[in-house]
C-alpha cells in the first residue's frame, strides 16, 4: 500500500491549479467576511471564523478528491488497480491517506492569514494543536468524497460534491454560527460532521480539548462515510 500511496501523492502534487485555487477561495472568502463594514473583532469573530472557513476548505480540498477518482474510473485506471494485489479496504486508505495532501494548504493558508493579515493571536501549542485536529479530523469527508467517486460518474460526482459541500458549510455553521439560525436547524446542525469537525478547532482556540460527544460523533460520520466508501469501491467493478 505504501508504494500505491507515494503513486497517488505524485500525482495529486503535480495538479498546481488545484492547490491554487483550493486554497485561494477559502483565504480570499474568509478575508471579506471578517473585514466588511470596518473589520471590528466582535465576540472573537476573526478567530471563529478563521477556524470555520479552514474547515470549509480543508472539507472541500478532501471531498474533492472524489473528481479525481471518478475520472480514474472511466479512463480505466481501477480496473488495471484491480489486477493487484491491493485489498478493497486498502485501496480506499492508501487514496484516502494521499488525499490529505491536499487538505494540508488549504489549512495553512487561511491560518496564515488569520495570523498574518486579520492580527489573531494564540499560543504556539494552539496553532499546533489547530492544524493537527483539522487535517485529521477531514478524513470522513475525503471518505465521503471517495465513495461519490467509485460510485458515480465524474460529472455526477462534482456536481454530489458541491451539494454536499454547501449544504455541510450552511447547516453546520462554517459561513455564519448556528446560533443565528431558525431553531430546528440548529438542533439538526450540531449533530453534523461539519459542525463537530469545526468544533475540534473551537475548541482549541477557546483553549481546551475538543469534547467527547465531538470525537464520538466525527467517529461515527467516519465509520459511515468509510463502508460507503469501501463499498462504493467494490460495487464500482461492476462499472469499470
Amino acid at each position: 500500500m505504501y508504494q500505491y500511496v507515494m503513486l497517488e501523492v505524485r500525482r495529486t502534487l503535480r495538479d498546481a491549479s488545484f492547490l491554487i485555487f483550493g486554497t485561494g477561495m477559502p483565504v480570499m472568502m474568509y478575508l471579506i467576511f471578517t473585514n466588511i463594514g470596518g473589520g471590528g473583532d466582535v465576540d472573537g469573530w476573526k478567530t471563529a471564523s478563521m477556524v470555520g472557513m479552514a474547515a470549509y476548505g480543508a472539507l472541500g480540498s478532501a471531498m474533492s478528491i472524489g473528481t479525481g477518482v471518478a475520472s480514474d474510473k472511466s479512463l480505466g485506471w481501477l480496473q488495471q488497480l484491480r489486477v493487484t494485489p491491493l485489498a478493497p479496504t486498502h485501496a480506499v486508505v492508501g487514496r484516502a491517506i494521499s488525499g490529505s495532501v491536499t487538505v494540508l494548504p488549504t489549512i495553512l493558508t487561511v491560518l496564515l492569514a488569520g495570523g498574518l493579515v486579520n492580527g489573531v493571536r494564540m499560543a504556539a501549542w494552539q496553532w499546533a494543536a489547530l492544524v493537527l485536529l483539522l487535517w485529521i479530523g477531514a478524513l470522513p469527508f475525503t471518505m465521503l468524497g471517495l465513495g461519490n467517486g467509485y460510485r458515480l460518474t465524474p460529472q455526477g460526482t462534482g456536481v454530489v460534491n458541491i451539494a454536499c459541500l454547501m449544504g455541510f458549510a450552511i447547516i453546520g455553521g462554517l459561513w455564519f454560527p448556528v446560533e443565528v439560525m431558525p431553531g430546528w436547524i440548529r438542533s439538526f446542525g450540531t449533530l453534523t460532521p461539519a459542525n463537530r469537525f469545526a468544533d475540534l478547532g473551537w475548541a482549541i482556540t477557546d483553549g481546551h480539548a475538543p469534547g467527547l460527544a465531538t470525537v464520538g460523533v466525527l467517529l461515527f460520520w467516519l465509520a459511515l462515510f468509510g463502508g460507503y466508501a469501501v463499498i462504493s469501491y467494490r460495487r464500482s467493478a461492476r462499472t469499470v
